[in-house]
């Protein structure tokens, strides 16, 4: 695989140099590892594995939850949105906010963060209570993700060593998606395990805070008379060929992107809410208006981020077909892969009458797949560069998808078998890809914020994904098993359509 330095990962070329940039005189010394290395990737890499049961919790208790909090069917979309919502509001601003003031620090504090509102999500009594529990845990989610791959981005600055911590990383995300389902299905009381998860969290960020090394902010000065900014500010100006770096460098420690984050969250709530009452039919006004609602606040969006000082995103990124590639293909895995299979154990309850620990084991066939194949999907490395790896994870997540058609109509559970199987492989060469292309698709310097756009987009797809999985299993007249084929063939489209996507957004030579 080619080698990259630090200007060409921005402007998203290979070099074909195959050694560590080093430092020239009048620029900033070449980035040194910190001290153990691994104990870095594993903490970073148990913090986000407890990040994602928590987000997989509600899965297979979904008729639990539902029933102990009186969630209507036309509503527990939001039992499963909260967190991804969380996600995709904050993420940005997490990245922004871990490479100016510390990506331990705010590592940490997500995690702390995690901990505390998962144990309270355990308490509540009514659904909004509880989405408004699974947001804060989805905003603690967000610190403690974006900042992990740039922990990892600085604790491994040679590209082998990253190639294999990303995909360590990657292969511990299918790792949280596996074993969530199974202990949540193994606990009787999901409010239980629920305080199971809050500690785990908790126990890691105690380990985290007294482990981890410290990471140097951007702002900080540096010995040689200029500060991380200032070399920051020349990669940026040579990256991108504007003067936005120079701005952005200027401005590093300021006051995050509050206005960018709130108009971008609500944009999120507004298009979740579209989808979630389309359900009851597409062409209503209330639809319509939410619609229009998102569209407008998006684009309120990007007026902010173009005129603030400090955006949630670098707009001018968007120009470079790699981050481009990031991005969808961070947005298609949600919105077809995480969509999917965020509400299949549920429908697997309701209509082939599994009980939860029947659903989790089931459901471990597609997850602990993934996990293993995005363990070893670094020996493709070679091979498959992370944007062809991509490719072959979105078509072959779409021939798992299309195989398990007409299984939960005929009452029959060994007929999906195939399919999550295929589509095991499928999902874990696109969670060993995604955070090394994330990383590889911004400047070195900014990979925590490059980790949260990718993750940013694919936790849109998932709120979107969600809300549109169960509006189209649960609105047609044929009932749950016929609904679910028609969110699966839908599913099976939107992946061949990012396939192609991530082809055409090719690097030119």
């Amino acid at each position: 695989m080619p080698r990259f330095n630090e200007r060409t990962l921005a402007a998203g070329l290979p070099t074909g140099n195959e050694a560590t940039p080093q430092a020239t005189p009048g620029t900033a010394p070449a980035p040194q590892p910190p001290p153990h290395p691994r104990a870095t990737l594993a903490l970073t890499s148990a913090a986000t594995a407890v990040a994602l049961m928590t987000y997989t919790a509600p899965m297979v208790t979904l008729p639990q939850t539902a029933a102990a909090l009186h969630t209507p069917l036309s509503a527990q979309a939001w039992l499963l949105n909260g967190t991804p919502l969380g996600l995709a509001a904050l993420l940005l601003v997490a990245g922004a906010l871990a490479d100016d003031y510390g990506r331990r620090r705010i590592f940490v504090a997500g995690t702390l963060a995690l901990g505390i509102t998962t144990a309270l999500g355990a308490l509540t009594t009514t659904t909004w209570l509880f989405t408004l529990a699974r947001i804060a845990q989805g905003a603690a989610s967000a610190a403690l993700l974006a900042s992990s791959l740039g922990l990892i981005a600085h604790a491994f600055p040679n590209p082998r060593g990253r190639l294999h911590a990303t995909g360590v990383w990657g292969a511990f995300v299918s790792g949280g998606i596996a074993v969530g389902p199974i202990l949540t299905g193994a606990i009787p009381n999901w409010r239980v395990s629920y305080g199971v998860l809050g500690a785990a969290a908790l126990i890691v960020a105690g380990l985290s805070a007294r482990t981890l090394p410290r990471s140097e902010p951007r702002s900080e000065p540096r010995s040689h008379g200029r500060s991380r900014g200032d070399s920051d500010e020349n990669s940026d100006e040579n990256s991108h060929g504007n003067s936005h770096g120079t701005r952005e460098a200027s401005v590093r420690g300021g006051r995050p992107d509050l206005a960018g984050a709130i108009t971008f969250g609500l944009a999120l709530v507004a298009l979740v809410a579209a989808l979630t009452l389309g359900r009851d039919g597409w062409l209503r006004a209330p639809v319509g208006l939410l619609l229009l609602a998102a569209v407008a606040l998006l684009g309120l969006f990007v007026v902010v981020e173009r005129r603030t000082a400090k955006p949630m995103i670098d707009l001018t990124l968007l120009r470079h077909r790699r981050f481009l590639a990031s991005s969808s293909g961070g947005l298609f895995t949600g919105l077809a892969v995480i969509g999917l299979f965020s509400f299949l154990p549920a429908l697997l309850q309701q209509t082939l009458g599994l009980s939860a620990m029947d659903t989790a084991w089931l459901f471990l066939l597609w997850s602990g797949l993934s996990f293993a194949v995005a363990l070893q999907a670094r020996r493709l490395s070679g091979r498959l560069s992370p944007r062809l790896q991509l490719a072959l994870g979105f078509v072959l997540h779409a021939g798992g998808a299309l195989a398990m058609l007409g299984a939960l109509d005929a009452g029959s559970w060994p007929r999906l078998l195939p399919g999550l199987l295929v589509a095991g492989v499928g999902s874990g060469l696109l969670n060993a890809a995604l955070p090394l292309l994330a990383v590889e698709s911004v400047p070195a310097q900014r990979a925590a914020m490059g980790s949260g756009a990718q993750q940013t987009f694919r936790y849109i797809g998932s709120s979107a994904g969600v809300a549109l999985t169960i509006a189209l299993a649960t609105s047609t007249s044929g009932g749950l098993a016929h609904g679910a084929d028609i969110a699966m063939a839908v599913s099976a489209g939107l992946a061949l359509l990012a396939a192609v996507s991530v082809v055409v957004l090719r690097e030119r030579g």
